[in-house]
């Protein structure tokens, strides 16, 4: 007990001293320094500012005074964080803050001193104000680029294009969204690019305001932007939803990018080509089968005509003959076949091949320029293949046919 009473009486004065009036230099300390860096930072460019505190005595109460940051946008990132460290091997209370300004003009930029009001107690336990103060800074700003349309430096910057749905298998009628998502880490809201115009010569554009959210972190504020346009073809098949070109400033490696989002076709599901017919074993086996007896019966039947009329002495007239039956042509069934596959490109095809066959006629190539239109150009409406295929079958060259030009057959596949 005696050594107790010894060890309080010894502690006392110190005790005292801790709790007075005085306050001495190294019992509270405030400093702000501008994170580490090797270059000069560039207008509107984010600069972490660290402000920290050193505490050994008893704080009732305490405020931050921050200076009035003339030439500087800024944001707090987080609250402050208060715990207790050693240093030195001496238990004293810390703070620290972490802001982020934006330069907003170049040149040599005075950032005051921030205060930090404390009320202490004195050795009566009674309370007193007391304010410490930092040392001023001077930041030193270049100047922005002026070749970019918008300035806009980033510590990182991520981009996603979504669509709500596939966007060249719509319904009739039906719009598709697509949302452009932006996340860029070091910049505010206000310093987003504004949302560009999104172009469709032949589609149908319906822009949405865009969104902008914040969320704070140590490496400073992180800023979602949504980019959003609802979609429709305009001419009831297809549009062409022209590129977009997105600049930024990479302040970490201290390079410009350009970012290209692609072109992308809009269309109805129904207006697509549809696929071949797979090559599987059914289809093989269901080709290998020999004709019915009708088809066997026609045979005989056409074998008996042509032997009549070789001994009676008639004249075959090769083509213009096989013309006058359409189930006895070959080309005309191709192109009729084609036509209610609904392969566009295959009716083009055989379409060619009875030009080069037959000649061409007025008719026939009015028909002709009618189809090439739909397919070339995708403003036009769709064509019913179909009733082309017959019309093109049933026209007849013209009595003068061979002082129409002959129209080379197209190549297997194009359209």
């Amino acid at each position: 007990m005696r050594i107790l009473a010894v060890l309080v009486a010894l502690a006392f004065p110190l005790l005292a001293q801790a709790q007075s009036r005085t306050v001495l230099p190294e019992e509270l300390g405030l400093t702000v320094e501008v994170e580490a860096s090797d270059y000069t930072p560039f207008v509107r460019e984010m600069i972490i500012l660290n402000i920290h505190g050193i505490y050994r005595r008893h704080i009732t109460r305490e405020s931050m005074e921050q200076p009035d940051l003339d030439g500087f946008s800024w944001t707090q990132l987080g609250e402050d964080i208060w715990r207790e460290e050693r240093i030195n091997g001496e238990k004293v209370k810390t703070m620290t803050r972490r802001m982020a300004i934006y330069p907003n003009r170049a040149g040599e930029l005075r950032i005051g001193a921030f205060a930090h009001r404390l009320t202490l107690t004195d050795e009566q336990d009674e309370w007193f104000d007391h304010a410490i103060l930092s040392e001023p800074l001077t930041i030193t700003v270049a100047p922005a680029p002026e070749d970019h349309s918008w300035w806009f430096p980033v510590r990182d910057l991520r981009i996603s294009d979504q669509w709500s749905n596939a966007p060249d298998q719509l319904k009739r009628g039906e719009g598709v969204l697509r949302v452009i998502r932006l996340e860029a880490v070091g910049v505010t809201p206000e310093m987003m690019p504004p949302m560009p115009e999104l172009r469709s010569p032949s589609g149908i554009v319906f822009p949405h305001p865009d969104k902008r959210l914040v969320e704070l972190s140590p490496e400073g504020p992180i800023t979602y932007a949504f980019w959003r346009w609802t979609i429709r073809p305009g001419n009831d098949t297809s549009a062409v939803v022209e590129p977009l070109k997105l600049e930024y400033f990479d302040t970490r490696r201290r390079q410009a990018y350009e970012v290209d989002i692609t072109a992308q076709r809009v269309a109805y599901g129904d207006v697509i080509p549809k696929a071949p017919p797979p090559n599987d074993g059914a289809l093989a086996q269901e080709a290998a089968r020999l004709p019915g007896w009708p088809l066997v019966l026609l045979g005989i039947c056409v074998f008996a005509g042509g032997l009549w009329a070789a001994v009676s002495g008639w004249r075959w007239s090769g083509t213009a003959a096989v013309q006058r039956f359409a189930l006895l042509d070959p080309l005309t069934r191709q192109i009729l076949r084609a036509a209610r596959d609904g392969d566009a490109g295959k009716v083009r095809h055989h379409a060619a091949g009875l030009l080069a066959r037959d000649g061409a006629s007025a008719e026939r190539l009015k028909l002709l320029a009618e189809l090439d239109h739909v397919l070339f150009d995708p403003r036009s409406p769709p064509m019913d293949l179909l009733s082309f295929a017959r019309r093109f079958a049933n026209a007849r060259p013209d009595a003068s046919a061979s002082d129409i030009p002959r129209i080379p057959r197209m190549q297997q596949g194009s359209t």
